[in-house]
C-alpha cells in the first residue's frame, strides 16, 4: 500500500458524561452526580487513542463540526495531538454533534442521549482522495451518519461508494457500526461491507447485522453463534478481516478461514470507572496492529488491553496509554473464562 498513516472519517462528537447515582424509571429523577466534558465518537475516540498508542503516527480526521464552541473544542483538541484536521470542515447549517453519556456510578453502564447535528450532513464529497494520505481509512459509525447513510442506486449506500472509491485508490478500508435499536441494519450495512477490508464490531451490532442471536435466553453469551456471524459476514462481502468483540471476549475470522478467539482480561473490584469509548479503543488498538503489518492474534491481544485502559477512565480516551504499556498489561493481566 502506498501513503502513510491512518485516517479515520465519520463522526465527532463531545461528550458529556454525567455520572448518575441510578438509571431512573420514565418519569421518576436521579441524582447527577458529576459531569466531565470530553470528546466522543469514531473520529475523534479512535485518533486520540491512537495518538496516545504512537505519538510518532501520522493521523488524519474526516468530518464535520458546527461552527460553535464544541467545535473548536474538537479542533483544538485534535490539533493538540498533532491530528491533521486539513478534511475537518465547518458547517453553519448544524451545530456540534453531542452526546448526554448517563453513567451509573456502581456499575459503570452507560446509556446515550444524541444530537447528530453536524454529522448528519457528513458526505461523499468531503472525503477529498486528493488529500487523504493514509493508507488505512476507517469510518464509523454506520447508521449514524445521514447522508453516508443514505441510498446509492449503484452502491446501495453512499458510504459504500465512499469505500469503494477508498479501495480503488489503493486504500484499506474498516468500518464500525453503531449499536441502536432498529430494524436499519439489514438494509445499511451490508452494502458497505462488499467494500470492506475490516469489519471491527460488537456482538450486538454483528447479531442485528446477521440476524444470528448473539446471547442465550439468560443472557449467556454463545461463541459458537459468534463465529457463524463471522461466516455470514465474510459472505456478505467483507474482504480480509471480521472481528466482533463483546465484553466477555472477541471472535474473529480471516480470509484463509481461519478462526480466533480472545479472552478479555479479568479486571480486578474498582478497576472500571466507566464504559464508554471501550469499544473505539478496541478498534484503534486493531487498527494499529493491522497498520504495524501484525498478524490476527496479536491484534486482538492489543485490543483486548487497550479497551481495558479504556475501562479504567470515565471518559472515553483519558485511560489509553502508550503502545508498550498496551502489551504490557495484557501480559500481567489474568484472562476471563471464554
Amino acid at each position: 500500500m502506498d501513503g502513510a498513516g491512518i485516517a479515520v472519517g465519520g463522526n465527532l462528537v463531545v461528550d458529556y458524561v454525567k455520572v448518575i447515582d441510578s438509571y431512573p424509571r420514565q418519569g421518576n429523577l436521579s441524582s447527577i452526580l458529576s459531569i466531565k466534558k470530553s470528546v466522543g465518537g469514531a473520529v475523534t475516540n479512535v485518533l486520540l487513542d491512537l495518538a496516545k498508542m504512537d505519538p510518532d503516527l501520522e493521523l488524519q480526521a474526516i468530518g464535520l463540526v458546527g461552527n460553535d464552541e464544541d467545535g473548536e473544542y474538537v479542533e483544538e483538541l485534535l490539533r493538540k495531538h498533532k491530528v491533521d484536521i486539513s478534511l475537518l470542515g465547518k458547517t453553519a447549517s448544524a451545530n456540534t454533534s453531542f452526546t448526554d453519556v448517563m453513567t451509573v456510578e456502581s456499575t459503570g453502564d452507560r446509556t446515550f442521549f444524541h444530537y447528530r447535528g453536524a454529522n448528519s450532513l457528513l458526505a461523499f464529497e468531503h472525503f477529498d482522495f486528493n488529500k487523504i494520505k493514509a493508507r488505512l481509512l476507517h469510518i464509523g459509525y454506520v447508521l449514524l451518519l445521514d447522508a453516508l447513510d443514505s441510498a446509492d442506486e449503484e452502491y446501495g449506500t453512499v458510504l459504500a461508494r465512499t469505500l469503494a472509491a477508498a479501495q480503488s485508490r489503493g486504500i484499506k478500508t474498516s468500518i464500525d457500526v453503531v449499536s441502536e435499536n432498529s430494524d436499519r441494519f439489514s438494509r445499511i450495512v451490508p452494502p458497505s461491507l462488499k467494500y470492506t477490508n475490516y469489519c471491527i464490531i460488537n456482538e450486538v451490532e454483528a447479531s442485528l447485522t446477521t440476524q444470528i442471536p448473539a446471547r442465550d435466553s439468560t443472557g449467556a453469551l454463545m461463541p459458537d453463534k459468534l463465529e457463524r456471524m463471522c461466516d455470514t459476514l465474510f459472505e456478505m462481502g467483507v474482504h480480509d478481516w471480521v472481528i466482533i468483540h463483546a465484553p466477555e471476549g472477541a471472535v474473529a475470522k480471516d480470509a484463509s478461514g481461519r478462526r480466533y478467539g480472545q479472552p478479555s482480561l479479568d479486571l480486578p473490584p474498582g478497576y472500571i470507572k466507566g464504559t464508554v469509548g471501550a469499544g473505539d479503543a478496541f478498534c484503534a488498538g486493531v487498527l494499529y496492529s493491522i497498520y504495524k503489518g501484525w498478524d490476527m492474534e496479536k491484534a486482538l491481544a492489543v485490543g483486548t488491553a487497550a479497551a481495558a485502559c479504556c475501562l479504567s477512565e470515565v471518559s472515553a480516551t483519558e485511560g489509553m496509554k502508550d503502545i508498550q504499556s498496551i502489551e504490557k498489561l495484557f501480559d500481567c493481566m489474568p484472562k476471563r473464562q471464554f
